[in-house]
């Protein structure tokens, strides 16, 4: 039995499993100061949504920056208790460690949904792919716009990261910037996601020459925008593509 055949027979996770969309969702965007809120972690979308299962092992880092600049580990409690008013940035890190395997047809609409267009001349094959999630949430305490909401526009060097232009609450417009390893990400497809009417985005935008997208500001609710983006590799113990799946889940009030 070849090494690459052991491998797809080995994998626990295949694409129905695997859901594309992944995100910290937390039971409230906006808490009192003083109170807290458990954060969850989804996967899914529509009927097939659920808490993801991803073991605890696998997880490098859930953290929040609080508006004075501090960093708290989430790893421990999954709830976030501020303690003083403002915007609070949370982020949920994987290790890339996570394996699929992709037969031909579900990679051939996978590629099409996602606008993985690196991963184009590979359709017409099963595929094997390494991935890795990286999420981002926004919540706010105290009443909304109280305190600083300087951490809306805050880049943290993940390895592929969804960037504000401005708070989701200001404006007419949600423009945001996709950075992959550092360097604005052009012709990568930008999703956005009514969380709580969620079988469908409500809106897609292909970020630009300098890795930008701008769509019209959502109104109040809880939102979700995401982005996949892939690598081929090669000589890789028979792994085909290198994926990360990046979100950044945020709430609108009234």
């Amino acid at each position: 039995m070849s090494a690459r055949l052991l491998l797809i027979l080995c994998l626990c996770v295949c694409m129905r499993a695997r859901a594309h969309d992944f995100w910290v969702n937390p039971d409230s965007f906006v808490v009192s100061v003083g109170a807290s809120t458990a954060l969850r972690m989804q996967v899914g979308h529509g009927d097939a949504r659920r808490t993801s299962m991803i073991p605890s092992r696998r997880i490098q880092r859930f953290a929040a920056w609080t508006p004075a600049g501090d960093v708290i580990d989430l790893r421990n409690d999954g709830r976030l208790a501020p303690a003083e008013p403002g915007l609070h940035l949370l982020v949920l890190e994987t290790d890339a460690d996570a394996l699929s395997h992709l037969p031909a047809d579900r990679f051939h609409v996978y590629v099409q949904e996602e606008g993985l267009w690196p991963a184009a001349a590979a359709r017409g094959r099963d595929v094997i792919e390494r991935y890795r999630r990286v999420a981002k949430a926004l919540v706010q305490a105290g009443a909304l716009g109280e305190g600083s909401q300087d951490l809306a526009t805050k880049r943290l060097g993940l390895p592929l990261e969804i960037v504000l232009a401005t708070p989701p609450t200001e404006g007419d417009a949600l423009a945001a910037q996709v950075i992959y390893k550092g360097r604005p990400l052009p012709r990568a497809l930008v999703k956005l996601t009514d969380l709580d009417h969620d079988a469908q985005p409500v809106a897609a935008q292909v970020t630009d020459d300098t890795g930008r997208v701008r769509l019209r500001r959502p109104p109040p609710g809880r939102w979700l925008l995401n982005v996949v983006w892939t690598t081929p590799l090669e000589g890789d113990e028979g792994i085909d593509f290198d994926t990360i799946f990046s979100s950044l889940s945020f709430g609108i009030d009234p």
